[in-house]
């Protein structure tokens, strides 16, 4: 089937699209061969809107069957790699071979020697593609994703709260800026506190459609400031939840917060109408915690790189 390639041009499309990865994941019966559809929301309004702002119309592209139905979508994450999202009706070489080429001329970054470098993400089980990318010159690198997911009929696990700290949901605006503050002291442990660049970002996250304050839980310490975080993304139509982001302040880990945060978030999507939820990790203790909470099952997406 002939496709046609275009550029992302209006608002229409990323609300075309949002539908396109409904259609997508459950083509692939819930597995995360492409973008959920909350990540495609986190990249959108967090992501890009508050951290790489590339211009849409230059760093989306479609790829439109003649009835002008979505067949693929390419796109960056951050910069210098891509993703490739297809719907399996249209899953071809021939179109694996032209969002490549595409990815190629429009996402690859310049390297301090001049060479320029691209890295592609992979399902461990999608052949075709990962035969066009050895073709191409790419190879295996790491680390991989571990796409974990748990069935919402599993019985959800009694986690304790720690003594003297509380769980909730996140407050109003007033609660921005301690909940921005958590999350540099989270992923930025070690950075200089003059690095961090304030707390206006949030209310771009809470733009996202998929946002819910109800699914955005803190856990309180003892002494009033926030000590853990973890948000959770409801999709009503499939019914699939996800956690994304989930940290804990480097003074109160260890003390099992995550997994009780985790736990309420489970409690709380199940009352929804959740019937099947996901998180992503990179790492051997994230995937421990995700598992003693029923995440057991999980695909793998890789990063193939290329450099030339």
């Amino acid at each position: 089937m002939k496709l046609t390639q275009r550029k992302y041009q209006s608002d229409r499309d990323y609300w075309n699209i949002r539908t396109f990865l409904r259609e997508v994941l459950l083509a692939n019966d819930r597995r995360e061969i492409g973008w959920p559809l909350y990540r495609w929301d986190y990249w959108r309004w967090h992501i890009n809107e508050n951290i790489l702002k590339f211009n849409l119309s230059a760093a989306v592209f479609m790829w439109e069957a003649a009835d002008g139905r979505l067949a693929a979508v390419l796109h960056p994450d951050g910069a210098g790699e891509a993703f490739l999202q297809v719907h399996p009706a249209f899953h071809c070489l021939e179109l694996e071979v032209a969002m490549l080429s595409a990815a190629e001329t429009q996402f690859a970054t310049t390297q301090a020697n001049g060479s320029q470098r691209l890295v592609v993400w992979a399902h461990e089980y999608d052949h075709v593609r990962q035969d066009v990318l050895k073709r191409r010159g790419y190879t295996k690198g790491k680390p991989p994703e571990y796409q974990r997911r748990r069935e919402m009929s599993q019985p959800l696990p009694a986690v304790p709260t720690p003594a003297g700290y509380s769980l909730r949901a996140l407050g109003d605006v007033g609660e921005h800026p301690a909940r921005s503050w958590l999350s540099w002291k989270t992923f930025h442990p070690d950075a200089p506190d003059a690095s961090y660049v304030g707390w206006e970002w949030y209310a771009n996250l809470q733009r996202a459609p998929l946002y819910r304050r109800d699914l955005d839980l803190v856990a309180v310490a003892p002494n009033g400031t926030l000590a853990a975080f973890c948000t959770l993304w409801y999709d009503d139509v499939t019914h699939i939840a996800a956690f994304e982001p989930v940290g804990t302040h480097p003074e109160h880990q260890r003390k099992g917060l995550g997994k009780a945060l985790m736990a309420e978030g489970l409690r709380r999507v199940r009352d929804l109408g959740a019937t099947h939820c996901t998180v992503g990790s990179y790492s051997e203790a994230a995937g421990a915690l995700y598992a003693s909470l029923g995440f057991t099952a999980y695909d793998v997406s890789e990063p193939w790189v290329k450099e030339w």
